[in-house]
Order: structure tokens, then C-alpha cells, then sequence
């Protein structure tokens, strides 16, 4: 099968190119190698055909689609980013990006779409109180800077976390998470039009070797190692105990290879959780990665950024069951490897 990854060259994108190489897929990767993404020249595994470009110059997409069976969606800018100003940039590289290549998958025939999308589509997680399941609406400032970090009841009472599927309520609460809903809503639309197939793959935490250094935009994970890199004390928010699921780059490959396979069992669109179906908190992250990097432990700061979240842990059992996909790397093994791995270069 021949494959084309966009984005392939970032963190997740050739984590897929390298798996699908090694299951004998023919790989192409399309990346415009954006310079707040990569801080030095990425290394392309030996196999892949590599073009440099963006998903957003419709005719470099439709020509890289010449011969393409399936097309692995990666290429976005990421992050809950730094303040507003990001929101056309958000909205260009997302959204306008994924409208280009979805057309010219039209235009051109290539009927199998698989994208990443991401947890944030849901705002706050799944949560349980007095009268049953609930979505509380997002935290206010006054509740935060008071050290009151948990979703309340209607009594005032602690809200109980639970995991998350597919069929919840979408509710996506920065420029972000507005641009990966909509590219599931054009890859909804593309299906219907089209008569493709599109699967979303919701990413929860994903973490691993290669992952991006210093930048605003990077994951949790990311920002902790860098700091124990310089020989800093990882800086925990609120205080902690937020709740995360916390999934293997080598698992979320492994699931965009099992989506490349799906034949759509009459839907044209299915979003599908990806995470490791294990709950840990924010301070377990930071506190494994300083005791397997043998730096200092973390500091709790009790800072908050308006807009996170405060829990959100992801069932995965939709993935599991439809497409035979299963994690295998655990938080312990997986924390004990990324402590140590290799990052990639610092963004200038």
C-alpha cells in the first residue's frame, strides 16, 4: 500500500513513517519542515520518499497524491499556543490546510483519510455527581486563583472523573480545538461527498523519544524533560493531581496503521479515542521522569493557565474493539525510556 503521511517528518508523523516502513508500506512524506516545529534538519527513515512542502499548495498536494492509497493526516500546528494573535495561524495551517488536501483528495480519487484529531475537542472530561454523568461548563478565574482547581457540583461538591468516549458532548475550548473539530467536521463532509472513509483519531497525552524541546507549543511531557535536561525542577500547575492519560508514540502509530485498514462498516466518519486506557496525574509524570533522569524533584507551583482543563482520561475501547489495535508500552516502562531518550533539537 502506498501511504502518505503529511507532517511526516514531526514527532508522531515519522514515528507512523518508521512503523509503516517496517509492515513494507510504500511511505511518502509531505512536510513543510516549519522552523517552530524543528530546530535542526529531521532525519527522513531510509525508504520514505521525501518531499518538502505545505498541505496548504494544492498543486504540490495533488501531485504527491499521484499513486497514493491512503493518506495519513498528521501536519498541524499543535499546542494550546500563547495568547490570540495564534488564532490565524491555527486556523490557516488546521483548518485551510486540511480543506486543500482534502479537495485535492477529491479531485484526484484517493478515497481513505486518516487524521489526527485530538482530545482537546472535548473540553473539560467525563465527569460523574449527585444526579449522575455531567459536563460542568469551564472553570472560573475566581475558583482557580482561590486554589479551587476541581469541576464543582451543583452542591459545591467535588465532581467525580471518568473516562471519556467518543460519543460525549463536544465542547472545545481554545483556537486549537476549534480548528481539530473542524477538520473533523471537512473530513465528515469529504466522506459524504466523496464516498471515502475518514477516521479521527482523538490523541490523548502522547509522549516518547523525539519529542519537541522548548517550545510553547510542546506537551506536558515535553516541557518537564527539558527542564530536567537543563537541570531544572520540573514546575507542576495547580497542584498536580490533574488526571491525564498518558499514551506511547509507538501505541499511536500503531493505531494509524490499524486506520489505514478501516473499510468505514457503512459510516463514512468514526472518531476513535487513542490512549493507553490508564489514568496518572500530571505530578506522577514529573516525578517519574525526575527519579528515572536522577534530577530534582518536581516544584507544585499552584499556577494555572485559563483554559486547561483539569481531568481528562480517555476509554479507548471503540479503537480496541473495531480495529484489533491494543497499547503495549506501559506508563512505567515508557517513563523509564523517555527519561533518558533523545529530544529533538531546541527551536531558535
Amino acid at each position: 500500500m502506498r501511504l502518505l503521511v503529511t507532517g511526516g517528518a514531526g514527532f508522531i508523523g515519522s514515528a507512523i513513517v518508521e512503523a509503516a516502513l517496517a509492515q513494507g508500506h510504500d511511505v511518502r512524506v509531505l512536510d513543510s519542515l516549519r522552523s517552530d516545529v524543528h530546530g535542526g534538519a529531521p532525519t527522513i527513515p531510509t525508504g520514505a520518499e521525501f518531499v518538502r512542502g505545505d498541505v496548504r499548495d494544492a498543486a504540490l498536494v495533488g501531485a504527491v497524491l499521484d499513486g497514493v492509497d491512503v493518506v495519513c493526516h498528521q501536519a498541524a500546528k499543535v499546542g494550546l499556543g500563547v495568547d490570540f494573535s495564534d488564532a490565524p495561524d491555527y486556523v490557516s495551517s488546521n483548518e485551510f490546510g486540511t480543506a486543500v488536501l482534502l479537495a485535492e483528495m477529491a479531485r484526484t480519487g484517493v478515497r481513505r483519510f486518516v487524521q489526527a484529531s485530538s482530545m482537546v475537542v472535548y473540553g473539560e472530561g467525563a465527569y460523574v455527581g449527585a444526579d449522575g454523568p455531567t459536563r460542568p461548563t469551564a472553570r472560573l478565574k475566581a475558583d482557580l486563583d482561590a486554589g479551587r482547581f476541581d469541576p464543582l457540583d451543583a452542591d459545591g461538591s467535588p465532581l467525580t472523573p471518568a473516562l471519556i468516549t467518543e460519543d460525549a458532548p463536544l465542547d472545545p475550548r481554545n483556537v486549537y480545538a476549534i480548528s481539530k473539530l473542524s477538520q473533523e467536521h471537512l473530513a465528515t463532509s469529504w466522506a459524504r461527498t466523496t464516498g471515502g472513509v475518514a477516521a479521527s483519531l482523538r490523541y490523548h497525552n502522547v509522549y516518547g523519544p523525539g519529542m519537541p524541546q522548548n517550545t510553547p507549543y510542546a506537551g506536558v511531557a515535553s516541557l518537564f524533560r527539558s527542564s530536567l535536561e537543563r537541570g531544572e525542577a520540573p514546575r507542576v500547575f495547580e497542584d498536580g493531581r490533574q488526571r491525564r492519560d498518558f499514551v506511547h508514540s509507538r501505541d499511536v502509530a500503531a493505531a494509524n496503521l490499524a486506520a489505514i485498514d478501516w473499510t468505514g462498516g457503512g459510516e463514512g466518519h468514526r472518531a476513535f479515542n487513542v490512549g493507553s486506557g490508564v489514568v496518572h496525574t500530571i505530578g506522577e509524570i514529573a516525578q517519574q521522569l525526575s527519579e528515572h533522569s536522577g534530577g530534582p524533584a518536581p516544584v507544585v507551583t499552584g499556577e494555572y493557565r485559563l483554559g486547561d482543563v483539569r481531568h481528562i482520561t480517555a476509554s479507548s475501547d471503540r479503537l480496541k474493539s473495531e480495529l484489533g489495535w491494543a497499547p503495549t508500552t506501559t506508563f512505567e516502562a515508557g517513563m523509564r525510556e523517555f527519561a533518558t531518550a533523545k529530544l529533538r533539537a531546541a527551536v531558535k
